[in-house]
């Protein structure tokens, strides 16, 4: 079986590897290692030592499982293909679900997602998003496509290889858990609380973002107080690691969120979580997880507590897994169920490739 893996926001280093940081990158080295010897899609032609790039247009149609990453235009990437083969077959092609689904709001744009997720196998990055594509299939597409969607998912979860020893640091770090300063982030109220609690607490607060958005207002804002570092991504995955090894605690704000993989991985480092009380945090953390807020105060008062009582509140998260947060973690989250489960799916959906 032959796979290519189209991901509009490519970006492949001039050592040959797949280059940056966001989660569609990593989606992408992650596929490559499920699938060796698949080709990546992007304009123009290249030969790396792991991987060719190819054009959708010079994609052997006939023979390959093209796994979409943008969705939204799997209807035009099926067209392409199919336009491209010599015999016009049908083309063989799955959606990949990975990103938020609330940044589309139009009739326009829902409607075509709907009508992508209902016509190609969608797998999808975690149960929320599946359910959500669900109901969107239900509700803008015909019952006859409807009945015969294919959607199936499995949380994306951690490398647990890459944990490094905690190293606790002299001044309590609160770490801004994500690397963009987007809206639906709301960088604001992450920057409200923590300026509070820097006022009751010797705290460092730090934030790694996207270059883009390192001059957006809010990282400028953020970065005049003396508390607080804002800065690039770190430059590889080991010192990511190093540097949650050393983290204190974080404040999710984060409005909506597919999975929240960022979240896990801090708090499989160690990091005590303070999570909004909204359905996609619960969807990650053990049920009687305690540091959930709902009103700005609320988050001010568990984050003070997590950088000032930093032993009891881990105590607590252990108390609350269980026995031990990390082996929840472990247990839920673990890579190697996607890795095995988007494998198993593609052999499902395409038994004659």
């Amino acid at each position: 079986m032959k796979i290519a893996i189209r991901y509009s926001d490519l970006s492949v280093a001039a050592d040959g590897t797949v280059g940056g940081h966001g989660a569609g990158d990593t989606l992408v080295r992650r596929l490559l290692r499920v699938f060796p010897g698949a080709e990546l899609v992007a304009p123009q032609i290249h030969r790396y030592a792991a991987f060719d790039v190819v054009p959708l247009e010079l994609v052997d149609a006939e023979n390959t499982v093209v796994i979409n990453m943008d969705v939204i235009d799997s209807t035009a990437v099926w067209q392409i293909l199919r336009d491209n083969s010599p015999t016009r077959a049908a083309p063989q092609l799955m959606n990949f679900m990975w990103w938020n689904w609330t940044r589309y709001d139009s009739a326009v744009e829902l409607a075509t997602l709907s009508l992508s997720c209902a016509l190609f196998p969608t797998f999808a990055n975690s149960e929320r998003t599946a359910k959500a594509i669900q109901e969107y299939v239900r509700r803008w597409t015909i019952q006859p496509l409807a009945e015969r969607a294919r959607i199936s998912w499995v949380n994306l979860g951690i490398r647990l290889e890459h944990l490094q020893p905690r190293h606790e640091p002299d001044r309590p770090v609160v770490l801004y858990p994500a690397i963009y300063m987007s809206e639906r982030k709301r960088p604001q109220l992450f920057m409200d609380v923590v300026s509070r609690v820097a006022k009751k607490a010797p705290i460092r607060v730090e934030a790694r973002l996207v270059e883009q958005h390192l001059v957006s207002p809010q990282a400028m804002a953020l970065s005049r107080n003396k508390w607080a570092w804002v800065g690039p991504l770190t430059p590889s995955r080991q010192q990511y690691w190093e540097a949650l090894a050393g983290t204190t605690a974080f404040l999710a704000t984060a409005r909506e969120e597919t999975y929240g993989l960022e979240y896990i991985e801090a708090l499989l480092a160690g990091a005590v979580g303070v999570f909004p009380d909204l359905p996609w945090a619960h969807a990650i953390v053990p049920g009687a997880y305690p540091f959930f807020y709902r009103t700005p105060a609320e988050a001010e008062a568990m984050l003070l507590r997590a950088v000032t009582d930093t032993a009891a509140c881990r105590a607590e998260l252990d108390q609350a897994a269980g026995g031990s947060l990390t082996e929840w973690l472990s247990e839920h989250h673990n890579d190697d169920a996607f890795e095995t489960s988007i494998a198993e799916h593609v052999e499902r959906w395409f038994p004659n490739s």
